[in-house]
């Protein structure tokens, strides 16, 4: 996260100087698999469309203007990386998470019991809903003894950027630009505000898992989930793909700046230069109007690569003729 933007987005590792530290280097040159992983794709996606927005709600992080982008053809996932497909990276690679390298990830306090919050003497600066807990990780969401389990169809959560650039380069796969995955989340529409048009909760019905009541002490839940919602949750938008909003943010390949939209051409537009942060997009379910309204498809966040947290899953694209990158 970028230490202007509000803590419920996603914790910056580096802004928890107790926690214990480790090697982070990202583990390039495991094993591809033999074959690409099955997951369902969006239709070929591609053209021109209006990037951006005029809302101006977060003016130093370079959602505006609106500008013409042209994107060249892809299909990107349906769902976000599930915890049965991560695990069954883990499995066959023997890959390691940051989470696990470090020791500890950050877990949102409202996900754990009362007793155990007591016992948990370091909290985030000026974040106290972030928990650094020790040997949470992918499998382990909430730390020992939690599991993924009965959980199998949700998001991989605790996953870092290099967790995710890992995963693509065994399964075939890559990371989505951003102006793909804002071209994909807008679902054919021009210029919404959500994947599905621009009324949060049309006739009612709840379309996406965020934040209900008041952050950060109370969550009615009214979606229907506290924490994160299955992959294949609530109504896909025109392409297919389900939770472009909320649930849990997600990685895209390129370097953050608040230049980005001055910067970076107008072509495949992806900004590579140099940076501390990667970008995020989507937001998840501790977004909340109040605080954090960037659950609409042109709000942008970041963090540092080695990042991770229980709102962090990252979805995929498809590699052109089935080659690997």
């Amino acid at each position: 996260m970028s230490r202007g933007n509000p803590g419920c987005c996603a914790q910056n590792r580096a802004d928890d100087p107790s926690a214990a530290t480790g090697s982070a280097a990202a583990t390039h040159g495991i094993q591809p698999s033999p074959t690409v992983v099955p997951r369902r794709w969006s239709p070929p996606i591609g053209g021109t469309f209006a990037m951006g927005s005029e809302d101006n709600r977060f003016p130093d992080e370079g959602e505006g203007p609106v500008r013409q982008v042209t994107v060249s053809e892809f299909a990107i996932a349906c769902f976000a990386v599930s915890n049965l497909q991560f695990g069954d990276f883990v499995r066959a690679s023997g890959y390691a998470t940051d989470a696990e390298r470090y020791g500890w990830s950050f877990v949102f306090a409202g996900s754990l019991p009362d007793d155990f919050k007591r016992e948990i003497g370091s909290r985030a600066a000026d974040t106290p809903w972030w928990i650094p807990i020790p040997h949470a990780y992918w499998a382990q969401p909430e730390g020992p003894p939690s599991t993924v389990l009965d959980r199998l169809d949700h998001p991989a959560v605790h996953v870092s950027w290099n967790d995710a650039k890992a995963y693509c380069e065994w399964s075939g796969t890559r990371l989505p630009t951003e102006a793909e995955w804002e071209m994909a989340a807008r679902g054919g529409l021009r210029q919404a505000t959500y994947p599905w048009g621009d009324e949060l909760t049309p006739d009612g019905e709840h379309r996406c898992n965020i934040w209900q009541g008041e952050f950060p002490d109370h969550n009615t839940a009214d979606d229907g989930y506290a924490g994160t919602a299955p992959v294949h949750a609530f109504t896909a938008n025109g392409y297919g793909l389900h939770n472009a909003a909320g649930n849990v943010w997600e990685w895209c390949e390129d370097y953050f700046s608040p230049r980005y939209h001055q910067v970076i051409t107008s072509h495949d537009r992806r900004h590579d230069e140099l940076s501390s942060n990667r970008s995020l997009r989507g937001g998840s379910f501790l977004c909340h109007e109040s605080y954090c309204n960037r659950y609409r498809v042109a709000a942008r966040s970041s963090n540092t690569p080695d990042s991770s947290s229980s709102n962090i899953g990252f979805r995929v694209v498809k590699l052109e003729n089935g080659q690997r990158k």
